[in-house]
């Protein structure tokens, strides 16, 4: 009989048989979260029947026998995907061909499956096709004509389009897993997640609520008390799409897991995932998270984020490259991951990204900070979280204390979300805690910023981009000053912010310089706040930095518009001359609901929504095109691991986890994430301008090391300038 794989370390041959068997099993138990469980279980006992062809063997064996003649072996994905078609399959067919590679175009499949394109491949699949026949004759006995969902098969072509992915991701996922249990039985338990169910993990946190926030009293605790308590209450409701309309101070991290837990456990769905903007926020609630939930075991609570691209040889035959395995596909109660991961594998067409997809279905998903959504994909990403609660049993929550007029987009018009808090504008009056304070007028140089800082004992400044951090950190001229941005590893961030923390407490003197990345969901308490005029939201989310205990009568917070600031570009950039606007016009009440409404509902129209045309590549199936356009960060990027940071110890586990890396050694999903505290992500062409000056080496695809300076402040020094202190 035909075999699948090479031997594993016992000597044991892959079977054809049962590769094909285990993958369709695993595929249909995947599927089964929406009802596809036939359709996967079809496409997994047809996606590698191409490897009964004799070449196929005979290079299988040659190549076992002799290592340096692997390759990637003679093509095995046509046979399965033309059998799919003449079954009745039609589109489904791409998941079979993209099953290594990646979902093609529908054009690009048509093409390929076209006798005339290439009749040496044609002959050779269907010799496979006979050949498998004989030996799987099971093949020919399913009609599939029930396999698709009538609404799938005639509907929206873009319900079309994900159903295909979702099925992908099962099918995958599934051929990952079954190859991996064959090579190595061991790795299996790496895999293994808790089997904490939400409802015993919603007694927990309730537990953990009583012990925390029981006895404290006051305006604020008595506003997240009625929040979180308000939470629980909604979270009877049905499945579907909801807001979360809290203001920054009010507990919403913690209530909007209550709502996602008790909403789970009622309604039998799997898991909570949380989607935040910044890797800070997903460092600091993944930490949060796990403080809770500590006596369910480590497997409860995932972190995922981008610190690592999805680095997978999506090519390897075998599917044993060292990088593969460090995709996650987020088999966990909890997962915590960015905005950007769980986004754009929405979007994806790869499988190393799409592999994890079947895991959301029938979950509960906290879409956090939802204000900092890039107004380009609107369409798109209003579409499809729409999408995933009509078609896959999610529930979403649109969560963030300055929420967006969304309702006034063509594509969320009629979506009917249902505010989880009733009557959420009362709270941000309750909440009042700070005064504003406009200095626009005549435009400060960043050495007066400097010197009003110079005169504060404890004071946060946000700034728009790294580059005026910098300046700023250096106009300061302070050597007790601190900083924040992605220019420090993780690492570095979480020991600053609990230097913050503890400066803060003890009221020693504590001016930081910051980016936007403490600007949503880092829990920091600072008397004044000076924020450079950016969009309104950001405005209202760094004044959440700003007495956020109310522990004073009020605190400050000073917006100043800097003559030498730079902005990013884009939607950001016309956001802040809209914020100018209204801020301008002298009666902006920053604490009043209507006026965040009022200023999306002037916004909104003003920016492209689909400037990709993301939709239209959506309809025609257009899977590799649809990925590339879909992209939440237009820049490239590549991540650095910082040798150089922390402890001797510390350096010395990140020199061994390169050195691991190297070599591909070890299991990659935990040599890769123990370096994410340790990394910076930096733009792949500067990146490369970087390695030609010999400050980078390059260890793997969209990983290297950082050879250059790092300073103790500043982080990661790329202009060549002097660094403040170098460590």
């Amino acid at each position: 009989m035909a075999s699948a794989h090479s031997p594993n370390s016992h000597a044991q041959w892959h079977g054809l048989a049962e590769h094909l068997s285990g993958t369709a099993e695993r595929a249909a138990a995947f599927a089964s979260a929406w009802g596809a469980s036939d359709l996967a279980a079809l496409l997994g006992r047809l996606h590698d029947i191409g490897k009964c062809h004799p070449d196929w063997q005979r290079y299988l064996h040659t190549s076992t026998a002799d290592p340096t003649l692997r390759g990637t072996g003679p093509e095995h994905k046509l046979a399965g995907a033309l059998l799919a078609t003449r079954t009745g399959l039609g589109p489904f067919a791409l998941a079979i061909l993209g099953h290594h590679g990646g979902l093609p175009s529908l054009a690009d499949a048509k093409a390929r499956l076209a006798p005339i394109s290439d009749p040496v491949r044609h002959e050779a699949a269907e010799l496979a096709i006979r050949i498998a026949s004989d030996q799987f004759p099971q093949l020919d006995t399913v009609m599939p004509r029930d396999l698709i969902p009538e609404e799938i098969a005639t509907g929206n072509s873009r319900s079309q389009e994900h159903y295909l992915r979702m099925v992908f991701s099962a099918l995958v996922d599934a051929d990952f897993l079954d190859t991996e249990a064959h090579f190595d039985q061991g790795r299996a338990h790496l895999r293994a997640s808790s089997e904490a169910t939400p409802g015993a993990l919603l007694e927990r946190l309730l537990d953990d609520q009583r012990a925390a926030f029981g006895r404290l009293t006051g305006t604020v605790a008595d506003a997240r008390h009625a929040i979180f308590e308000a939470c629980l209450t909604a979270a009877e409701q049905p499945p579907g799409l909801y807001r979360l309309t809290v203001p920054t101070g009010g507990g919403k991290t913690r209530a909007a897991l209550a709502f996602a837990l008790r909403h789970a456990a009622r309604h039998n769905q799997r898991r909570v995932i949380v989607a935040v903007p910044f890797v800070s926020i997903t460092e600091q609630t993944a930490d949060v998270y796990r403080g809770i939930f500590a006596s369910f075991g480590p497997g409860t609570v995932l972190e995922h984020h981008s610190a690592v691209e999805d680095i997978a040889d999506d090519h390897t035959e075998d599917g044993t490259a060292w990088s593969r395995l460090a995709a996650e596909n987020w088999d966990a109660p909890i997962v915590v991951t960015t905005t950007v991961q769980l986004l754009e594998s929405l979007f994806a067409h790869r499988p190393s990204r799409t592999r994890k997809l079947h895991r959301i279905a029938r979950s509960v998903i906290v879409l956090d900070e939802v204000q900092s959504l890039p107004p380009r994909l609107l369409d798109p990403t209003l579409d499809m979280l729409q999408e995933l609660t009509r078609s896959y049993g999610v529930t979403v929550v649109l969560s963030t204390a300055t929420q967006p007029a969304f309702e006034v987009l063509p594509v969320f018009a009629d979506a009917g979300a249902t505010e989880i808090v009733p009557d959420p504008g009362r709270w941000y009056g309750a909440l009042r805690r700070v005064e504003y304070e406009l200095r626009a007028t005549p435009p400060p140089s960043w050495d007066e910023v400097a010197k009003w800082l110079r005169g504060e004992h404890q004071a946060l400044a946000i700034v728009n981009t790294r580059a005026d951090a910098v300046t700023l950190l250096r106009a300061l001229d302070d050597p007790a000053a601190l900083h924040l941005s992605t220019l420090l590893c993780g690492a570095h961030r979480r020991a600053a912010i609990e230097d913050i923390r503890r400066r803060l407490a003890s009221r020693e003197r504590c001016v930081v310089v910051s980016t936007q990345v403490v600007e949503a969901g880092v829990d920091l308490d600072f008397p004044a706040v000076y924020r450079a005029v950016a969009p309104l939201d950001a405005i209202v989310q760094a004044a959440g930095r700003c007495n956020r205990e109310g522990r004073l009568p009020s605190g400050r917070v000073v917006i100043f518009d800097p003559a030498e600031a730079g902005l990013p570009p884009g939607a950001y950039g016309t956001a802040t001359v809209q914020a100018r606007r209204f801020l301008d016009s002298g009666e902006v009440d920053l604490d009043r609901l209507e006026t965040l409404r009022g200023y999306y509902t002037a916004l909104l129209p003003l920016l492209e929504t689909d400037a990709g045309t993301v939709q239209q590549r959506r309809a025609v199936l257009d899977y590799p095109e649809v990925a590339h356009r879909y992209r939440l960060i237009d820049e490239d990027s590549e991540s650095v691991a910082i040798t150089t940071y922390g402890t001797p110890e510390q350096r010395r586990q990140v020199e061994a986890l390169l050195d691991d890396a190297r070599g591909a050694r070890g299991n990659a999903r935990w040599v890769l994430r123990d370096l994410q505290p340790y990394l910076v992500s930096i733009p792949r062409y500067t990146a490369d301008r970087l390695r030609a000056r010999g400050l980078v080496e390059l260890v793997t695809p969209g990983l290297g090391v950082w050879l250059g300076d790092y300073d103790a402040v500043a982080g990661l020094v790329m202009d060549g300038e002097s660094p403040l202190r170098v460590m």
